[in-house]
């Protein structure tokens, strides 16, 4: 089902959008286990960390994800730190996750593994 993430693209995502259904979440988090779903006040994110040996690095793979974040049209907090980046990813319109969140985890990880 990955692979089903992958070749996914993400679609509009209006205010009126349904969040995913804690069903829906648990069979899509199978696919990115890495991941964490952590509650930030109140709203559900998809968090994971990479692991670089230097800045450089995880400026470069940040900028990967920068790329990735404007071809999708959705956009996730990126922290860089010396050796680490840490994305988030939700939809910030439904505050929440949505089917949206998974196919740009899962194309995080594939960024990271090439």
């Amino acid at each position: 089902m990955k692979n089903d993430l992958l070749k996914s693209n993400c679609e509009a995502c209006r205010a009126d959008a349904v969040r995913l259904t804690d069903e829906e979440i648990k069979l899509l988090h199978a696919d990115i286990s890495s991941w964490i779903i952590i509650n930030d006040e109140g709203i559900e994110k998809l968090v994971s960390s990479f692991a670089f040996t230097n800045y450089k690095d995880s400026i470069e793979y940040a900028n990967k994800v920068a790329d990735l974040a404007e071809s999708e049209d959705h956009h996730p907090e990126i922290k860089l730190e010396w050796g680490k980046v840490t994305i988030s990813w939700w939809s910030h319109k439904i505050n929440g996750l949505h089917k949206n969140d998974f196919i740009c985890a899962a194309k995080t990880d594939q960024l990271f593994e090439n």
